[in-house]
């Protein structure tokens, strides 16, 4: 009798395969923080902030502790007081609202673009108060909001436009590079993120040198010099650990974009010759598309997630509940039906591997399983 093996899983994200070609460089950057037993800031940390600023197209790079806090110390920064009001969307991850609301301020919704999944700059003027203080746009899944008009809008109102770009280093608009375009760009380095460290970290980018200087005060407690506060602030420091590890990452980050672009370029290949009738995603065509996630969508799609997943193929669920419907957030007054184009999109999208070493046999078989599921 012959036995059929099973197919090897396909992940959702293959970070083993990644550390696998990096381990000398990566044991090697920790092994210098170690020997050097400078863990908190220091020049790791300096080194990387100035990198990724660089790569950004920004002058200041401050390093914090995490995607989330780098929201927080930008709001912090900007003095949001209880009831002031910022601008985002309600289909993003839940650290964009969250931490409007931690300041005591309100988050008042725009919904999105069905194509992007980002805000749409059309619904933004109407949404202005005498109460608001910033647009908070979220380049979702890789891909850049329309900044231009949100720019625009920014600029006629006084308002401040802070980019939650967790999601998006490296990409572009119109040749301008995400954390570049507003008064402050916000990135996340969850080890998920296209660069990933081991564990939390995050950054601030902006080209102001006041809102740099205070940013760095606030992330220290606000002292400076030591133990002289002149504000109060938080504890939302980079470690020199995460720092080093993403220090070699980030010399490597172009190229695995370009294996993402191409990735998705297949898929878009593959999903046409199979004749699936799947919705893939669309490109803006503003700039360049880092591809964080691939999110394709249908009507069933909780169905399909349970085929994938019954063929051991990695997919998730980003978001399943947009953020004005969370029962947190259910005192701002939203309702179903408020926001549909982010409504149905928590109940239709769903992401498929696009890492960077994802293999073409592999995404053959992610789309031909989608296609007889279809």
């Amino acid at each position: 009798m012959t036995t059929v093996s099973n197919p090897e899983p396909i992940p959702l994200l293959d970070l083993k395969a990644q550390y696998a070609a990096l381990r000398e460089e990566i044991g090697a950057a920790i092994e210098r923080v170690v020997a050097s037993q400078q863990f908190i800031l220091g020049p790791e940390v300096e080194a990387f902030e100035q990198e990724v600023a660089a790569y950004s197209q920004c002058t200041y790079g401050i390093g914090v502790s995490s995607g989330t806090d780098a929201l927080l110390v930008a709001l912090m920064a900007i003095d949001l007081q209880p009831g002031d009001e910022v601008i985002t969307t309600p289909y993003t991850f839940f650290a964009t609202a969250g931490s409007i609301a931690r300041l005591g301020g309100h988050p008042v919704f725009v919904d999105i673009d069905p194509l992007t999944y980002n805000i749409d700059p059309a619904g933004i003027e109407a949404a202005i108060t005498p109460r608001t203080r910033a647009i908070m746009p979220v380049h979702l899944f890789g891909q850049m909001a329309d900044m231009e008009p949100i720019m625009g809008l920014a600029e006629y109102h006084g308002l401040y436009v802070i980019e939650d770009a967790a999601q998006a280093i490296g990409a572009e608009y119109r040749g301008r590079r995400a954390g570049s375009i507003g008064h402050m760009g916000c990135f996340s380095f969850f080890p998920s993120k296209n660069l990933g460290g081991f564990g939390d970290g995050g950054m601030v980018t902006t080209n102001d040198p006041k809102l740099a200087e205070r940013i760095r005060l606030l992330r220290g407690h606000g002292a400076h010099p030591k133990y002289y506060h002149r504000i109060i602030g938080g504890n939302f420091r980079l470690d020199a650990l995460q720092a080093a590890v993403l220090r070699v990452k980030l010399t490597y980050l172009d190229e695995w974009t370009a294996s993402r672009q191409r990735n998705a370029e297949r898929y878009r290949q593959l999903f046409s010759a199979a004749g699936a009738n799947i919705e893939i995603p669309q490109d803006a065509g503003y700039g360049r598309h880092i591809y964080n996630q691939f999110v394709i969508r249908s009507t069933r799609r909780d169905d399909l997630m349970a085929h994938l997943k019954t063929h051991q193929i990695g997919c998730e669920i980003y978001y399943p509940v947009p953020i004005h419907l969370q029962e947190c957030f259910a005192s701002l007054g939203y309702e179903v039906g408020n926001f549909p184009a982010s409504e149905d999109a928590a109940e239709e999208t769903l992401a498929i591997p696009v890492y960077p070493e994802l293999g073409e046999e592999q995404q053959a078989r992610i789309v031909d399983t989608i296609h007889t599921w279809i």
